[in-house]
């Protein structure tokens, strides 16, 4: 049922009232990104496979530029959540007092750890990378960070994931940026084959659009979810209650009815292959889902698998070791899965977290939250060993203790965007925001220029802006072209047409409910611009 409540009091600011109003309003602003995440249908398509849940993500222009990328390269994401120590993971011998004399009861004995080079080493629980450092297979970029650390879990975590400024708030992620429907259909005709798949918690922006949605369902069995994708129905679309609510209950129906064939392709990946090595629980369990699919054939360029725990303010030594060693393990019983298939070559694996740990332990044998920190990377594709970026200084700290950062670490998702998955290096910049500098030594070469006609030619910018109870589409042509405005509902189904026609280039603006007359009701609707051949698609409410 829904709250029918309006309070049009007036309230003086500061007041405990105003205060419960302010709250109230900031939750509305996040109800919609809430509900998604409850429900699990954010992240795109959602199942359950090998007990493991699953998130495919939908269509933007960085994943159709994946899609058409000429190899068969792939870039596994490993997120270590919770600020990874990397002193305690990358340890610095080169000037190895000083890091024991910050840290006496926590630092890792030099009797403890295998050398990667005179300068660094890595502690010995850590030993089965110890191979792929050897092979060439393997390497660190150091002091990894961005301006500013903020040094806070949420807000940190959103920055890396939205890959923004550290003082713009940035509600859609890296993977998601300016998603575009390419059909106004698309709930009824998603893609056959995800771009990239999330394993885990969805709470991460890295696949949400500039929306906060991604077209996605969620069930627990894909057994049970191919059988109801025969009957095209999973939910029912009536009897829905008659207010905001229900407008997203039912469109939140409708895109779980409409993207089955997410749950077909990747059972159909699942069941086309088997791991071939024995992996541990918890990261290693989702390292052998990802292995499998990508053994099966399912085509997805990009995976991200998660492991919690790095927030070590407390008694740090036993648990980091749990986690490095789980991290450790995980990612070598991968590589020589995928090497049965020889699949190793193509699959590129890179960890990240939200920032390092301070550089002096504290007083509960642990370390708080810090800036800087390494990332590792995995891979033959990386041509050999070795470090990049600057080391960090031990003696040259920020003013509250933390080491400074060297590498900003949207440097290192444009050069694996553009080094290792081809992608256009404008394309790139258009998705981080701006343009950030490669990195030159990390061994990448890419194999082929991606080229789409696609993205050959300038896109129209529109958006939706409302007012006086009507909406009001704008959007801006590059050149003179026909044109077509269109509204349809979360069915697909057409509903008015609003503009057909020449247009010159230049802004443009229609309005809906001037056209829509009194027939059509409150709801969610989709806008759809043709132009140029091209479709370009958004989400309105219509609120009567």
């Amino acid at each position: 049922m829904c709250d029918q409540h309006k309070n049009n009091k007036k309230l003086r600011p500061g007041s405990v009232l105003a205060h419960g109003k302010a709250h109230e309003e900031d939750h509305k602003r996040w109800s919609r990104r809430s509900f998604l995440k409850n429900v699990g249908l954010a992240g795109g398509a959602s199942i359950m496979l090998g007990k493991l849940p699953i998130f495919a993500s939908g269509s933007s222009l960085l994943n159709m530029a994946l899609t058409n990328s000429p190899s068969d390269r792939v870039l596994v994401l490993i997120r270590l959540k919770g600020g990874n120590d990397g002193l305690n993971t990358v340890i610095p011998l080169f000037d190895y007092d000083t890091y024991a004399n910050f840290r006496p009861s926590i630092r890792i004995p030099e009797s403890g750890l295998f050398h990667l080079s005179d300068e660094f080493g890595m502690p010995n629980y850590m030993n089965p990378l110890q191979p792929m450092w050897e092979e060439g297979k393997m390497k660190v970029i150091h002091s990894v960070g961005y301006p500013n650390q903020n040094l806070s879990h949420f807000r940190s975590s959103d920055i890396w994931a939205s890959a923004s400024d550290s003082d713009v708030v940035e509600n859609s992620g890296w993977m998601g940026r300016y998603f575009t429907e390419l059909y106004p259909d698309f709930l009824n005709n998603p893609p056959e084959i995800p771009p990239a798949v999330q394993i885990g918690s969805i709470g991460n922006l890295t696949f949400l659009n500039s929306n906060n949605v991604n077209m996605a369902m969620s069930v627990t069995d894909p057994e049970q979810l191919f059988e109801i994708a025969q009957t095209g129905q999973l939910y029912n679309l009536q009897d829905l209650p008659e207010c905001f609510y229900g407008d997203q209950i039912g469109y939140m129906r409708a895109v779980a009815n409409t993207t089955f064939i997410y749950a077909e392709a990747l059972k159909t990946a699942f069941d086309a292959s088997t791991n071939a090595v024995e992996y541990d629980a918890g990261i290693g369990e989702q390292l052998s889902l990802v292995a499998r699919l990508i053994k099966g054939n399912l085509g997805t360029k990009i995976y991200m698998v998660s492991l919690d725990g790095f927030d070590t303010h407390a008694e740090q030594p036993d648990q980091h070791q749990l986690l490095l060693s789980s991290v450790a393990k995980a990612v070598k019983d991968f590589y020589a899965d995928l090497a049965t298939a020889d699949w190793d070559k193509d699959v590129l694996g890179m960890t990240f977290s939200e920032f390092g740990r301070r550089i002096e332990q504290n007083g509960s044998n642990g370390t708080d939250h810090g800036a800087a920190a390494p990332m590792m990377l995995f891979g033959e594709g990386l041509n050999g060993n070795g470090f990049s970026g600057t080391q960090p200084d031990l003696h040259n700290l920020d003013e509250v203790g933390n080491l400074v950062f060297g590498t900003d670490f949207r440097q290192v998702y444009a050069t694996v965007l553009e080094q290792w998955l081809c992608i256009d290096p404008a394309l790139i910049d258009t998705v981080l925001g701006q343009s950030f500098e490669r990195i030159s030594d990390l061994g990448m070469n890419c194999i082929a220029t991606a080229t789409s006609e696609a993205f050959a030619t300038p896109t129209v910018q529109h958006k939706a802006l409302y007012g006086d109870g009507q909406i009001l589409i704008q959007y801006k042509l590059p050149g003179s072209m026909q044109v077509k405005v269109e509204i349809f509902n979360v069915l697909g189904q057409p509903v008015s047409t609003l503009f057909e026609g020449h247009q010159l280039q230049g802004e443009h603006q229609v309005t809906f409910k001037e056209h829509s007359a009194a027939r059509i009701a409150s709801g969610v609707y989709y806008y759809r611009i043709l132009a140029d051949g091209k479709v370009y698609s958004e989400p309105i409410r219509l609120v009567r």
